[in-house]
């Protein structure tokens, strides 16, 4: 949750938030990996220019009207994944695949802006006019240098496939076109017909425009000189990741370049079948993994400090100095317009903050009209560990809520668990949150540090356990090891290589 909720107004419905949770328990539909992510826009200076490649500019074509597209739609890009990530050799990491990545692309003359997004997502795209985007989640995830060239290389695809531009025109046709229907037929089922079978065309267009770019890019790794590979690689790597960190694998869309790239096994299939003419697997192309390595050790793992922490069950904010612990068996997403939670049974939490302008009581507070379904004679203030509370039970839809708010200074901090009607595990829930929320002490917060990936050395002795034990910020340490460092279940390690660990 970011720093900045603590100052927004406003209502949350119980109807409002009962969509909002159940978007949640179904997968958290179109949200990102992202934490509460700070929108604090920070300018971006790229400086690094690999030698022997096309420059690689900060400031793309100024007389190219694709170029203007892409800068329009920059500072909101931006802005939505918590600004630009700033480390200097990670920059030069991902200016060098690029600049390798052009000097073989359809449109070598095409110069490139590279934003690092300071968000956890695993994502990247791109914007007409040669607007890359990659985010640090996705450099965590990556295990070595050839993946990130092939998510780059395919986003490079659509931009010198001018995919950016046919889209905006296609889709433009079909909303001219949907409005058309919809006013002469009304809600004619033929109307609806026709509506649907343009929206069907529209979706082919982008699925043909992605296996297009994969075709491009998976050309481009191989003429590169990266292992041609890669592609398939990765996309299998994404979709283990998204299976290792959802609640519910069959639903979960909460991947970002996963919810917008489809990853039908077809498609990582077919990147196979592209890459064989480049030679067979393991044998060809470089997978630059030494030079990948020393470009993101240290690199910001997770929350940043501005979003607060989710350590295991527990949820710590340094800069607002509050922490609070969800019961065992709940997943906590640190989102940007909340902290939620999802559990057993479809059971979800919503925590966020807003400003007290009008230091009423907290029993007037929640009766003030922002939650609807309200149970009035349920309203009840009490005490929380030393804080001024107040609790209340609403129900809308098949959903039962507890509300619970509490005070601190001039911000007001809110509770709301859902739980299916009828269901027991309400109070319990609503227990767990309400008890152990409480104050940080200066100590307590000075100590809390971001997670970071840092490069290790296996010595003699380190075995897949002991290395494994060294990861923090999760509860499934071997499993989260192996994914970032691309280890099969019967793969071993040895001494001299080098792992990615997590940690402070």
């Amino acid at each position: 949750m970011k720093e900045r909720n603590k100052r927004n107004g406003g209502s949350l419905s119980t109807r409002g938030i009962a969509g909002t949770l159940r978007a949640s328990v179904a997968g958290l539909a179109l949200l990102s990996l992202a934490g509460c992510q700070s929108a604090i826009e920070q300018s971006y200076e790229p400086s690094v220019s690999p030698s022997a490649t096309p420059q690689i500019v900060d400031e793309v074509q100024k007389n190219d009207p694709r170029a203007a597209m892409g800068a329009r739609e920059h500072p909101r890009i931006v802005a939505s994944y918590g600004g630009e990530y700033k480390d200097e050799k990670t920059e030069r990491l991902v200016a060098r695949i690029t600049g390798a990545l052009t000097a073989v692309s359809e449109n070598p003359n095409q110069s490139y802006r590279i934003t690092l997004l300071n968000s956890p997502a695993i994502n990247a795209f791109a914007l007409p006019g040669g607007y890359l985007y990659v985010t640090r989640g996705l450099l965590a995830l990556a295990d070595d240098a050839s993946e990130v060239a092939a998510v780059l290389s395919h986003e490079m695809a659509h931009v010198t496939a001018n995919h950016g531009i046919q889209r905006q025109q296609r889709e433009e046709a079909e909303v001219i076109a949907s409005r058309v229907v919809s006013e002469v037929l009304s809600s004619d089922l033929a109307g609806k017909q026709a509506l649907a079978r343009g929206k069907l065309r529209l979706a082919a267009f982008s699925r043909n425009q992605e296996l297009q770019a994969d075709v491009i890019g998976v050309r481009m790794l191989g003429e590169a000189g990266y292992d041609p590979y890669a592609a398939a690689r990765f996309l299998d790597a994404m979709a283990a990741y998204s299976r290792f960190s959802s609640v519910d694998p069959e639903n979960d869309q909460s991947m970002d370049f996963l919810s917008s790239h489809p990853n039908a096994p077809q498609r990582v299939e077919l990147a196979r079948r592209h890459a064989r003419a480049f030679g067979p697997e393991g044998t060809t192309g470089d997978r630059g993994r030494d030079y990948f390595l020393d470009g993101i050790d240290g690199l910001l793992y997770g929350d940043s400090p501005q979003e607060g922490y989710v350590r295991g069950q527990t949820f710590l904010h340094g800069k607002l100095g509050i922490r609070f612990d969800v019961p065992a068996g709940f997943q906590i997403d640190n989102k940007a317009e909340a902290v939620l939670a999802t559990g057993p049974g479809e059971t979800a939490i919503r925590f966020d903050g807003v400003a007290d302008t009008q230091h009423r009581s907290l029993t007037d507070y929640i009766a003030s009209g922002w939650v609807t379904g309200l149970q009035p004679d349920t309203i009840h203030a009490i005490t929380i560990n030393g804080l001024e509370a107040a609790t209340a039970r609403a129900s809308a839809d098949r959903w039962d809520f507890d509300v619970t708010v509490l005070r601190i200074d001039t911000q007001i901090y809110r509770f709301l668990t859902a739980v299916p009607k009828g269901t027991p595990s309400l109070e319990p829930t609503a227990d767990v949150l309400r008890t152990s929320f409480r104050r940080m002490n200066p100590q307590e917060a000075a100590a809390l540090k971001p997670l970071r990936i840092r490069v290790i050395t296996v010595a003699p002795g380190d075995t897949l356990a002991t290395l494994s034990a060294r990861m923090m910020g999760t509860d499934r340490k071997l499993d989260l090891f192996r994914l970032i460092n691309a280890l099969q279940i019967t793969s071993t390690i040895k001494p001299g290589d080098r792992m990615k660990i997590i940690s402070e």
